[in-house]
């Protein structure tokens, strides 16, 4: 039987960590594909023993005949795609982000092709949606309409797009997933990172404000990318995308929480809202898949805060 190889693009970041530290704790070869060599990430999660398992390459997404090549030289058999400039940088460079997001996930669907594999998963994002006054009350069913107010939400539109037309045209079945608020160890960057950032003050004892309040669905980055997994090996006609659940917290009982790790941590948060609805259904996933992965809020906040500890 052949070894199964697992390309994990975007690697270097919070969700592409994680699955590496799952890939290399069950012995599965793995290869991260980054244009960053910065390995912090993975320092936070993985000692430099478990490290050496990975295959790393410096590589840029943009570039179609590197994305190629290093499914060539590397004998890939499986595909996480998860790299993306996310909102802040699309903002700012549009272009850019249309590069990375668009173009390099086209890439990798060609690489894909070319290779001669079947299927994929790779990240879209609750993005892809509009405001909750776009929809009526409840959780947002997974094909309602997509509506993004982001360039960032609109090339996350676009991918969902390319895995359908890649469908359609190649037969490359693929399985997207849409996270909201992730948090754990590894979670220091992008527009929802601040709750981390908050669990991360509070064991240093420092003081800090979350830029938002309001009810939102919260995913432990690690069962994200425990899920990303499982969906790279689901191999599945069709090109689908599903909405990642857990019911919807407050921001204020995610500083509860806090405080119940780390009595008297000085945590606030100011009133602005997210710009999304407050849930998302994900009853279509629950039927697709075997199994998702869903730890209790209360554990995870736990769990991160008892990671963080332990750094120092």
């Amino acid at each position: 039987m052949t070894q199964k190889t697992f390309l994990v693009t975007g690697a270097m970041g919070c969700i592409g960590a994680w699955v590496l530290k799952h890939l290399v704790t069950r012995r599965q070869r793995a290869v991260a594909f980054d244009l960053s060599a910065d390995r912090h990430r993975l320092d936070w999660m993985m000692t430099s023993d478990e490290q050496s398992a990975i295959t790393f390459v410096q590589g840029d997404l943009t570039d179609t005949a590197q994305v190629k090549e290093v499914f060539n030289v590397h004998d890939v058999t499986h595909v996480v795609h998860l790299a993306a400039l996310q909102v802040p940088l699309c903002r700012a460079n549009p272009v850019m982000g249309a590069q990375v997001n668009v173009t390099g996930t086209v890439n990798v669907f060609e690489a894909v092709k070319e290779a001669g594999l079947q299927h994929l998963t790779y990240a879209s994002s609750i993005a892809v949606y509009g405001p909750a006054a776009d929809y009526p009350a409840g959780p947002v069913a997974h094909e309602a309409s997509r509506s993004p107010r982001t360039l960032y939400g609109v090339y996350k539109v676009a991918n969902e797009g390319t895995a359908r037309i890649y469908w359609q045209d190649h037969k490359i079945s693929s399985l997207g997933l849409r996270p909201y608020t992730v948090y754990g160890v590894g979670r220091d960057q992008g527009m929802t990172s601040d709750p981390t950032k908050a669990m991360w003050a509070a064991i240093k004892g420092e003081a800090f404000e979350i830029a938002f309040g309001g009810l939102m669905q919260f995913q432990l980055a690690s069962d994200v990318a425990l899920q990303f997994i499982d969906a790279a090996e689901q191999n599945s006609e069709g090109a689908h995308v599903f909405n990642l659940g857990t019911p919807p917290v407050s921001v204020d009982d995610v500083i509860e929480l806090i405080r119940e790790v780390k009595p008297g941590a000085q945590i606030t948060r100011k009133e602005a809202r997210l710009p999304f609805p407050e849930s998302f259904d994900d009853s279509a996933l629950r039927a697709h898949v075997s199994h998702v992965y869903e730890t209790p809020l209360a554990a995870g906040i736990r769990l991160t805060m008892e990671h963080f500890a332990r750094l120092g």
